[in-house]
Order: structure tokens, then C-alpha cells, then sequence
């Protein structure tokens, strides 16, 4: 029960983010958060996390599809199975994060990015926190998979 709570807030602080940059801030328009190291930059993404591109918008909407799926038959068939509470987080957070942009797909067929970080013109490309989710999640199971944590 509290991961399908921690998912659920995960999902919906997702898409809070994501409303409020779109109500409040005109789109391409950018505001520095700390200097110019992080900013607040309104963009649409029709790509995949961090604007990469496998297709064009209903290739972006399957392929979702099919990695949400896919993780899911993984955890079901007990592929990946992590014991540890980390771990169980980790999984949470890939979960919350694919959904979140999941809904953008569907609802709009792009999604909206947000943290902009770099210095000067050396820029990660824009994310937002689904994409934060899914990353910070995979490098915890990558670690604790990597070290023989489980």
C-alpha cells in the first residue's frame, strides 16, 4: 500500500509541475533559478527523455507503452524482483516517472520539460521530473544490481 501511495504522489507531483509551467510561464520563455546554472525553461518534448527521438509521436506513445509493459511483465515473472526497500523504491520511481510522461503522451501527444541545467551554452537538454524519476531510479538498481546488493 505505500508504494502504490509514493507512486501515486510521485505521478501527481509529476503532473503538478508540468500544470504550473504551462499555466504560468509562456512557452520557449526562461527563468533563472540559481544563475544560470538552473533554469526554469518551458518546452515541449515529442521525444523520449531528455529529448531523445526513436520516431515520431505515436512510435514515442507505443514505445512507452511497451517499456511500461514490459517492466511490468519482468516484475510480475519475478525477473526483477529487488528485495530491498531501495530497490522497491527504485522500481516506484521508473513506474511513477513512465507514467507521468505517459499522460503527457496521451493527453497532449508531447511532453512538457521544464529544468533546464548547464553553464552558459553547455546545456543538458531540458527535463522534467519524470524524467528525474526514471533516471535516479535506474541508477539505484543499477547500483544495488551491480553491486550485489540484493
Amino acid at each position: 500500500m505505500i508504494y502504490l501511495l509514493l507512486f501515486l504522489f510521485l505521478v501527481a507531483l509529476d503532473q503538478a509541475t508540468k500544470l504550473a509551467v504551462a499555466s504560468y510561464f509562456p512557452l520557449y520563455s526562461t527563468t533563472n533559478i540559481i544563475d544560470d546554472f538552473l533554469r526554469l525553461t518551458h518546452v515541449k518534448n515529442p521525444g523520449a527523455a531528455f529529448s531523445l527521438s526513436f520516431g515520431n509521436r505515436e512510435v514515442m506513445l507505443v514505445v512507452t507503452i511497451v517499456v511500461i509493459a514490459l517492466l511490468a511483465y519482468l516484475i510480475i515473472r519475478g525477473t526483477i524482483r529487488p528485495k530491498s526497500l531501495t530497490g522497491k523504491i527504485a522500481l516506484v520511481m521508473i513506474f511513477g516517472g513512465a507514467v507521468g510522461n505517459l499522460i503527457d503522451r496521451i493527453r497532449m501527444e508531447e511532453v512538457t520539460d521544464f529544468i533546464d541545467m548547464g553553464i552558459g551554452v553547455h546545456r543538458w537538454p531540458v527535463y522534467n521530473l519524470a524524467d528525474t524519476y526514471v533516471t535516479i531510479g535506474m541508477i539505484i538498481l543499477f547500483l544495488i544490481y551491480s553491486l550485489n546488493k540484493e
